[in-house]
């Protein structure tokens, strides 16, 4: 069969009865022609991308109402009747492939993607299948929990994206007011999700011992293709956030306290992980855009003013109808990029309430969709699958480019606020990535630990990297905070990626203030290159370093710190 014509366009991927006979024909083909291992790599690329493509339908349909019995038994239904048998599938066709005679003599297009293959072979393990479904199922689970939590405040019902908005207010009693609602909404559920978390660790220690590793996180770092970096890199990290980010850090909250006239700093004073609260010199609140079409159009006009490029790319998003950006009672907290890959359309999830922090997480998204939109023109689903690390660059380095044209949704000089309150937020977010993943690191690392002891374990990690913040006699949830990262229960592992990319968007950056055309260039060619290269040549194409160490982060926070002057 021809490879393009290999899967039907309208072929239907949700149920098995569907998929097998590909299944059964990638498996029996006869594989004796010159070329014909790589036409199955490509029938089987095209059969990826239609089921791929069908998971992401149902998991976006699951998000956007996680309140839709329907959906959501829908989105179940593939997970347990679709997924486990496609484990299977993809672990002999793995096999097929390395173990046949001629795949050695293969084109070097082909290189990583096999060392991913017998990476992959050898973790593989047919008992961690159920285990997987189980672990979906209560992800999924946790998701409903937190998207139908919402509080009465200020005379109506509210989510707790829109929450955030009254977290700025320069009246300490209303930010106080809430946070205690907000707080005392998650203790509701906090008791269940903590017992979803208990379950999912230890679903994910089996699964790491039937693989023969001594924790899942060996487990997680083989399986996520950590090729090019270490558990003993993440430490290193861990220990250079400590010491180069910590005192700009504790710097900025001091100024925070002696501005506002504060004694200490409370909760409801700043957003431990974002850095946001009340402006210190008394203004109002950002405010960027008061509705979602507003946002839309203004970005259109900011992409097209960086390039021609990155225009058209945004409007591409705006025409195919692949944006659900409100926050609704009912949609799942968060926000993410999911690439459609047969259709080779990326679709923007959100939960906008017309925050500063809103803008920064559609221009964070937008960066994604733009990353899946410069290497769609790769043949293979592989190749166009890059890695997260370089993955986070592309929307990371994008909230810092887009700055400079951050002008189109303030007036006076509320823009430079908003672009010193972004780099404050890097400053505030570096410490939380080393919180999130030291704290996996701990839980994993001692899989039979009891609540108590998670408790202690998360209070003394965010001591070391948090602000110096009074909880006074209101700390009941402070133990159980880390349940607001959702990270810890649907992508577990992913969050240093975060902090890698931080690093890489900062270079990026620098290039930026010294020539933009030059950081855009760097830009498009690094992200066009999908999954073809390692992590550390990706970091390389657009002229970025991957590192880990004090003397790497010193002078891109010292940067930070100078940008922040110029803007104060």
């Amino acid at each position: 069969m021809e490879s393009e014509k290999f899967v039907p366009e309208d072929f239907d991927a949700s149920e098995w009865g569907n998929i097998e006979p590909y299944v059964n024909d990638l498996l029996n083909r006869n594989l004796s022609c010159t070329g014909c291992l790589e036409g199955l790599i490509a029938d089987a690329s095209s059969l990826a991308e239609h089921i791929s493509e069908t998971g992401a339908l149902l998991y976006i349909g699951m998000t956007c109402d996680t309140e839709n019995d329907e959906k959501r038994d829908s989105f179940l239904d593939f997970v347990e009747n679709v997924r486990p048998k496609l484990s299977e599938f993809s672990d002999s066709l793995n096999r097929r492939i390395v173990e046949h005679p001629s795949v050695d003599d293969m084109s070097p297009r082909y290189d990583l993607m096999i060392k991913g293959m017998r990476n992959d072979i050898e973790i593989f393990r047919k008992e961690n299948i159920p285990l997987g479904v189980e672990q979906t199922k209560l992800v999924t689970e946790a998701q409903a929990i937190n998207g139908a939590m919402t509080v009465n405040f200020d005379g109506e019902e509210r989510t707790i994206p829109q929450m955030g908005g009254y977290m700025e207010s320069n009246e300490r009693a209303v930010r106080e007011e809430a946070w205690k609602s907000v707080t005392e909404r998650r203790v509701v559920d906090s008791e269940r999700l903590s017992e979803i978390f208990d379950e999912l660790i230890s679903i994910r220690h089996k699964m790491a011992k039937n693989a023969g590793f001594q924790s899942y996180t060996d487990y997680m770092f083989r399986a996520m293709h950590r090729f090019d970096y270490s558990k003993e890199d993440c430490i290193e990290f861990h220990d250079s956030i400590e010491k180069v980010c910590m005192p700009l850090l504790h710097q900025i909250n001091s100024t925070r306290v002696s501005s506002l006239g504060l004694d200490s700093l409370r909760p409801w004073d700043v957003n431990e992980k974002t850095g946001v609260g009340p402006d210190i010199e008394g203004k109002p609140p950002l405010r960027p855009f008061g509705d979602v079409e507003e946002m839309v159009s203004k970005l259109s006009v900011m992409f097209h003013e960086m390039s021609d490029v990155l225009g058209s790319m945004f409007d591409k998003l705006v025409e195919m109808d692949t944006l659900d950006l409100d926050t609704r009672k009912g949609k799942a907290p968060g926000g993410y990029q999911y690439y459609l890959e047969k259709s080779r359309v990326p679709f923007i999830f959100m939960n906008a309430a017309g925050l500063q922090g809103d803008l920064e997480t559609m221009i964070h998204e937008a960066g994604h969709a733009f990353h899946s939109l410069y290497c769609g023109h790769l043949e293979l689903i592989d190749e166009r699958n890059y890695p997260i690390e370089f993955a986070e660059v592309a929307s990371m380095s994008m909230e810092l480019l887009t700055q400079p044209g951050w002008d189109i949704f303030y007036e006076g000089g509320d823009a430079n606020r908003a672009r010193r309150a972004h780099l404050e937020g890097v400053i505030f977010l570096l410490p939380w990535i080393a919180t999130i993943d030291s704290f996996q690191h701990w839980v994993y690392s001692n899989p039979e630990h009891t609540r108590e002891e998670r408790e202690s374990a998360w209070i003394e990690i965010r001591e070391r990297f948090g602000s110096e913040m009074n909880w006074g006699d209101i700390d009941g949830f402070r133990g159980v905070s880390w349940q607001v990262q959702g990270h810890l229960y649907g992508a577990p592992f992913y969050y240093i990626e975060y902090g890698i990319a931080q690093l890489g968007s900062l270079q990026l950056w620098q290039t930026h203030r010294k020539d933009r055309g030059e950081a855009l260039d760097d830009y498009a060619n690094a992200m066009s290159l999908g999954n073809t290269k390692t992590l550390p040549e990706l970091f390389s194409a657009a002229n970025l370093r991957l590192g880990f160490s004090e003397e790497h982060l010193e002078p891109l926070i010292g940067e930070i710190g100078v940008a922040m002057k110029e803007l104060a």
